[in-house]
């Protein structure tokens, strides 16, 4: 197939390559909104350096807030306390789980303009987490042989660190050894509550989306990632490459993403 026509079918499919999303970094837009970005399990804020440096210097106002990883209904609740403090507009960024965390947060809040969703979930009313991961999810395994688990103190959930095999070859397979080592050893434990709550009414029905696939990713399966978008109607842009982290191997391809949802705000 010609690169000519090639294009044609991908706009068709309503699906941008991110070579496509690449050619405008930087861009100004019309509105200023606020940035707010939701990190997932197994992670912490400094997963968005890179896409929140690339903002500032883009002249916006970026905040990553701390993703709590206890149970879907608090987390989200956290989220909506944080958004309740900005004023203006706001495009709402999750990656992973913090994809589920955004759906709930956002729901009837009008001030959110915009969900960027960045290899995550994105359920709808009923589903938890652990559902959506799909099939082949490198998830799908024993959890012994996943996770080192460990007690959460007052409830009967438990607390999850991945495994550093697990961590280091399908969650973070792209990064260099040494950096992905170094994460895993870092990591905030994810409860088992965090998965298995059920989600509410989703934000994505009545605010539009975006969404990053990573054709790498071993944790949510592209597959699963692009049924969810398209229940979703998301603008959708598959990234050839990458893994579950590609927020944090490819920023720039990311903030491209959350450009073209902030430049869609009028």
């Amino acid at each position: 197939m010609s690169k000519s026509l090639l294009a044609v079918v991908v706009m068709l499919a309503g699906v941008v390559p991110a070579h496509a999303a690449e050619a405008a970094p930087g861009r100004v837009c019309p509105v200023k909104p606020t940035v707010v970005l939701v990190h997932g399990a197994w992670a912490d804020t400094s997963s968005w350096a890179g896409e929140v440096a690339a903002l500032q210097r883009s002249g916006y106002t970026a905040r990553a807030v701390g993703n709590p990883l206890r149970d879907l209904t608090s987390d989200a609740q956290t989220v909506r306390d944080f958004l309740d403090t900005v004023r203006g507009p706001v495009v709402l960024v999750g990656h992973s789980y913090g994809g589920s965390v955004i759906t709930n947060a956002a729901t009837g809040d009008p001030d959110v303009k915009a969900l960027v969703y960045v290899d995550a979930a994105a359920p709808a009313a009923g589903e938890n987490t652990m559902q959506l991961s799909g099939s082949g999810s490198a998830l799908g395994g024993q959890p012994e042989t996943l996770y080192d688990q460990a007690a959460a103190p007052g409830t009967t959930a438990k607390d999850l660190y991945l495994k550093k095999d697990v961590f280091q070859n399908s969650f973070a397979q792209d990064l260099p050894k040494t950096r992905s080592a170094g994460l895993w050893a870092t990591q905030r434990a994810a409860s088992t509550a965090a998965f298995t709550t059920p989600s509410k009414e989703p934000a994505w029905k009545t605010i539009p989306s975006w969404y990053f696939i990573a054709s790498g990713d071993k944790i949510i399966v592209p597959g699963s990632q692009r049924a969810m978008a398209k229940r979703a109607k998301s603008k959708v842009t598959e990234f050839d490459g990458g893994s579950h982290l590609a927020l944090i191997s490819h920023p720039e391809a990311v903030t491209r993403v959350i450009e073209d949802a902030i430049c869609s705000l009028r």
